[in-house]
């Protein structure tokens, strides 16, 4: 399947690295996305690609660890189509993004890319928007609170920081989520994200304790529209249709 590029940047990105072929969704996620990126951010990228449909008959699918590639310069991820599929049905924030982005945050978006996007409620469930987002945001933050008088040496307190702003951000998209069945990716106010982890970078676990509160109290009050269970039926469609259009594929 031919790709479409969005950018003439994305070519130039990816010239050098083992991308792989067959990309179906491609786009820039993370720092940048939410709008907390500064001067000294990298560009995260992630992305779904399809492997050719009879590499699965073989003595080594590409399932689990096979099927994902990582670079770090640039900082690339590729998820092929299964695997991308099952963690957004466990709904893993970071991968589940992908599906969310603005318009122009897509570099390739192929038919079968498009078609995901299209199926992106298909993967929402009430109780697991609420154990990845708020669960894990919690659990986070309690280690955090476990360092004793909150305080952080210089080494660690610009990681401290990133890391609280992104634990608030979590707990954000993830009540919307919850409350209107829509992942807003890009944060309404950035600066009060960066605002907030250094505060809590400087110790100020009261603050981080305080929106872990409110949270919890969200979530607890919200009313969700999202169902009790995600509809594999549609994704295993979805899936079908990519498996079908590689079977003629040479692994």
């Amino acid at each position: 399947m031919k790709m479409t590029c969005r950018t003439t940047a994305d070519s130039a990105m990816m010239e050098g690295m083992a991308d792989p072929a067959n990309v179906l969704l491609y786009g820039i996620v993370g720092s940048t996305a939410y709008g907390l990126a500064g001067p000294g951010s990298d560009i995260d990228r992630l992305g779904v690609y399809a492997s050719p449909t009879i590499a699965f008959h073989g003595l080594a699918p590409p399932t689990g660890r096979q099927a994902t590639i990582v670079t770090t310069e640039p900082d690339v991820t590729f998820h092929e189509a299964a695997k991308y599929a099952t963690l957004c049905l466990s709904m893993n924030p970071t991968v589940t993004e992908l599906l969310w982005l603005p318009d122009e945050l897509y570099e390739t978006r192929t038919p079968l890319g498009g078609q995901l996007i299209g199926i992106r409620e298909a993967f929402l469930s009430a109780r697991r928007v609420k154990d990845a987002y708020l669960g894990y945001a919690v659990s986070q933050f309690r280690r955090m609170e476990s360092r004793g008088d909150g305080s952080f040496n210089a080494g660690t307190r610009q990681k401290t920081a990133k890391h609280a702003r992104h634990l608030a951000r979590l707990v954000h998209q993830g009540l919307l989520l919850y409350r209107s069945g829509t992942l807003d990716v890009r944060l309404p106010d950035p600066q009060w994200y960066l605002d907030f982890g250094e505060r809590v970078a400087g110790g100020d676990l009261t603050r981080a304790r305080r929106v872990l509160s409110e949270a919890e109290e969200g979530f607890a009050a919200a009313r969700t529209p999202l169902p009790e269970k995600p509809d594999r039926a549609r994704v295993e469609e979805w899936l079908h249709d990519v498996r079908a259009a590689h079977l003629h594929d040479i692994a």
